[in-house]
């Protein structure tokens, strides 16, 4: 299944704010075309990715969201500059990091991106608006909150992700969802979007577990840690250097390795041969062994890495301006399952693939 961007785009919010139009042109922004969502899993035949989608187009659909449901522009450009320090296959730099867990290590260098772009300077002065006001959209609870809310990030990366990887999500789904999703007050007393239905809102907790559960099993892990390991061997022998990972594209890099992977003759470094190994590994392997301890011959990976699910709300009284509601947990013993069997699950303690 394809996506098709402008219909879900228009059910994100039917009217598109142009005023992002300028920001979405600058070259800050453009770079995230080639940076792919999922985490390097489009280059790879261990997963069979049903279309590639970028950080760019993620960060359109976290502004819309979000004018959708504030029509406030500087959160909607907040949310729209939100992953500009997104390197090439994105979380991946995570596993390079060792922050698997929490996966936010290149966040703190998003404002200091964003201060140091003078295109951006230019089109947040002609708006009237300051750094502080876009440099951090974590200040905004609809653009970003903490797990397991749900947020206009979560939002729109569980959308796409089901609709790649296994086909959980689709677009009637999609707005069917959509539709019914309000701005609630949560047990903090911050806005939130939450769902005014609760089989709606019950479907959705169903179904934001099976994407979930996509980045729990060790093949996720397999592909993001191998890949982490690939980029390392590379700038450690020169076929890359560090800040390649913030200027070419992931098809570029790929094409990088592909034109070094074939001639194996001129060099014999250590990290050379293990970047061949683990590069030649990841772009042929088709299935990974689950193990209790690791193999021989194989590269193997046991670590844990960030839960993404989502505990949505769901209204419980109409008040104004914002309805109470409660986590859909405390209502719905079927979502109450859900949200255990995902907390709860583990896969085998190694996840291995043979080396080519």
């Amino acid at each position: 299944m394809k996506l098709n961007k402008n219909l879900y785009y228009k059910i994100l919010s039917p009217e598109f704010p142009h005023f992002i139009d300028k920001y979405i042109t600058l070259s800050l922004l453009q770079r995230l075309s080639g940076v792919g969502l999922l985490c390097g899993t489009d280059w790879t035949p261990l997963y069979h990715n049903n279309f590639f989608y970028s950080r760019l187009d993620h960060s359109i659909g976290v502004a819309l969201i979000i004018w959708n449901f504030t029509h406030d522009r500087i959160q909607t450009i907040a949310g729209l500059l939100h992953d500009v320090s997104t390197p090439a296959f994105s979380h991946v730099t995570d596993f390079r990091k060792g922050d698997a867990l929490t996966q936010e290590s290149t966040e703190t260098e998003n404002g200091q991106m964003l201060r140091a772009d003078a295109a951006l300077a230019a089109c947040l002065e002609s708006d009237g608006i300051t750094y502080d006001q876009v440099d951090d959209y974590h200040k905004y609870p609809i653009a970003d909150n903490e797990v397991p809310g749900l947020s206009a990030d979560r939002l729109e990366y569980m959308f796409p992700s089901g609709i790649i990887f296994d086909g959980s999500w689709n677009m009637a789904a999609v707005e069917e969802t959509y539709r019914d999703i309000v701005v609630c007050r949560n047990e903090n007393g911050f806005p939130e979007l939450g769902f005014a239905t609760e089989e709606i809102a019950v479907d959705y907790c169903r179904r934001c577990c099976s994407v979930g559960l996509v980045f729990q099993r060790n093949e996720n892990k397999v592909a993001l840690q191998l890949m982490a390991e690939i980029l390392n061997s590379a700038v450690l022998c020169g076929v890359i250097k560090e800040k390649d990972c913030f200027v070419l594209s992931e098809k570029q890099l790929i094409t990088r390795f592909e034109s070094v992977a074939e001639d194996i003759g001129t060099r014999n470094s250590a990290d050379y041969k293990h970047f061949l190994r683990c590069f030649r590994t990841f772009r042929t392997m088709t299935h990974i062994e689950h193990t209790r301890s690791p193999l021989t011959g194989y590269f193997c990976v046991s670590i844990a890495v960030k839960k993404r699910y989502i505990n949505p709300l769901v209204v419980t009284q109409k008040k104004q301006p914002l309805p109470e509601a409660v986590r859909i947990d405390k209502v719905s013993t079927k979502a109450a399952d859900f949200i255990h069997d995902f907390i709860t699950f583990t896969d085998s303690c190694y996840g291995c693939v043979k080396y080519i």
